[in-house]
């Protein structure tokens, strides 16, 4: 497959924001699994349905797990489709002008020919930021189509965004992804990445980011 990596244009946009779209709503789904796989969540599944029996009810043995487990897919739902929704209606609707309007911002997409007709099988975003004296390129954005994964895309347009940071003189890349995302955070280690901060601070309810058990990783690549 041979595939052109290059900035964004305003045609491509439905193409764009539904690659995105779907890309960041199918970590719902491991979201979800690494939650009620931790020991915790198997405890407390567990413990409702000994609470349930004891009631007296098998009913009861079903329901309170089910009604745990529908809480905890909930909040992992609620997590990634809020987030979307958000992006939809700020950045994401005036790429031009979010990603494409200073010097050193950039949006790109990468775009291969599937059965005679040109896709976009992936995005990725560099935003400038100033911290004191120095700027660094924010890297944003990256979503890689199901259908094209593990075919080194990821690397491509990582690199494209590291090359870019090189040119305009930067002091380093910046990225945060979630601990969900772990074969992205494999390629930005990889590629020279470190981690230098987690937290939990996101456009979500405290309480549903703490039932997802979701953390921020914030990646760091001096140049």
């Amino acid at each position: 497959m041979q595939l052109l990596i290059r900035p964004y244009r305003p045609s491509d946009k439905e193409a764009v924001r539904t690659l995105f779209s779907t890309g960041i709503q199918e970590h719902i789904r491991p979201c979800f699994q690494n939650a009620m796989t931790s020991p915790l969540y198997l405890a407390i599944t567990l413990a409702l349905c000994v609470f349930g029996y004891l009631l007296g009810s098998v009913l009861g043995a079903v329901v309170l797990p089910g009604v745990w487990v529908g809480l905890v897919y909930y909040c992992c739902h609620e997590l990634y489709t809020s987030f979307v929704q958000e992006k939809l209606r700020t950045d994401m609707q005036d790429i031009p002008k979010n990603y494409q309007s200073g010097p050193g911002d950039c949006f790109w997409v990468a775009e291969a020919e599937v059965d005679g007709a040109a896709q976009i099988l992936g995005i990725v975003a560099v935003v400038a930021k100033q911290r004191g004296k120095e700027t660094h390129g924010e890297l944003f954005r990256m979503i890689i189509s199901q259908s094209c994964r593990r075919m080194g895309l990821g690397t491509r347009l990582t690199q494209t965004v590291i090359d870019f940071c090189k040119e305009q003189g930067f002091s380093q890349v910046v990225l945060e992804t979630s601990s969900t995302q772990t074969a992205a955070v494999a390629l930005y280690k990889k590629l020279g990445f470190n981690l230098v901060l987690s937290h939990t601070d996101t456009h979500a309810a405290s309480w549903i980011v703490t039932l997802t058990r979701v953390t921020i990783l914030r990646m760091e690549k001096h140049l």
